[in-house]
């Protein structure tokens, strides 16, 4: 079994549920959310994040599909390339579209977790898996 990759181990603060960590920590649980290894995921995150300082919606819906998919090819993110680029877009805008590019608008606009996990999972390529690895540092700051 794989280690459990946390917000810390990818220098992601979440206290004070600052924008900035809820997003970079939605980014990553996508990423991880996939049956993609960890590590992958982890490097796709930082190749995304770090290198290409992609770090806002705003920044990532500027992105095109081609750049996102030669980004996660480069952390050999390559089985799903094509659709999590898509996906990772989708995510953005709608993000971007909907709740002002804010994650903590999301929080806002729902009544309670389950709310919240409800909005997530409208989320093209959202399931189970990443609001589930999300949550698991996300719930304790936000609820």
């Amino acid at each position: 079994m794989s280690k459990i990759i946390s917000a810390h181990d990818l220098r992601i603060d979440l206290r004070d549920a600052s924008e900035a960590g809820l997003f970079r920590w939605l980014l990553a649980s996508f990423l991880m959310g996939k049956r993609i290894q960890g590590s992958i995921a982890a490097k796709a995150y930082q190749v995304i994040v770090e290198q290409h300082q992609r770090d806002t919606s705003q920044k990532l819906a500027h992105c095109t599909h081609r750049q996102l998919v030669l980004m996660l090819g480069q952390a050999h993110y390559v089985r799903y390339d094509e659709t999590t680029a898509s996906r990772l877009l989708a995510l953005a805008t709608k993000l971007n579209t909907e709740y002002g590019g804010k994650v903590s608008n999301i929080v806002s606009a729902s009544a309670d977790r389950q709310a919240f996990e409800k909005r997530l999972s409208e989320f093209e390529g959202v399931g189970p898996k990443t609001i589930e690895i999300f949550m698991r540092e996300a719930a304790a700051v936000l609820y």
